[in-house]
């Protein structure tokens, strides 16, 4: 994030940048690694004045994106959790997710 304020993103594009990192950090250190603490969550980070890409990988069995349920269907909006993939997917312009889930590639552009 020290990169993301250096390298002057808005308001609006920092907070997006924070809330996908801190939810995709958490769903790798708790789902991925299953709170192994002898696994491991790399991060890598690119920050130019114009994007963000973080790359987030964890050490767990990874999972199938289209197998987790929509957080917005009627059955889940009372559930207290499971959201975090929404809001990685609303707020960063670009994810992808490779090597059977363990791995996570956000962009962010720096528009106003």
């Amino acid at each position: 994030m020290a990169e993301v304020e250096r390298h002057g993103f808005s308001t609006d594009n920092a907070f997006a940048i924070r809330i996908a990192l801190e939810e995709a950090m958490v769903n790798a250190i708790k789902h991925g690694n299953g709170l192994d603490p002898g696994k491991k969550v790399r991060i890598e980070w690119k920050v130019t004045a114009r994007r963000a890409e973080i790359t987030i990988e964890d050490e767990g069995p990874g999972f199938d994106r289209a197998a987790i349920p929509d957080p917005t269907h009627e059955d889940n909006l009372d559930k207290p959790s499971g959201r975090g993939i929404l809001l990685i997917e609303t707020y960063m312009g670009g994810v992808q997710w490779s090597r059977g889930g363990r791995r996570l590639r956000m962009v962010k552009e720096n528009v106003s």
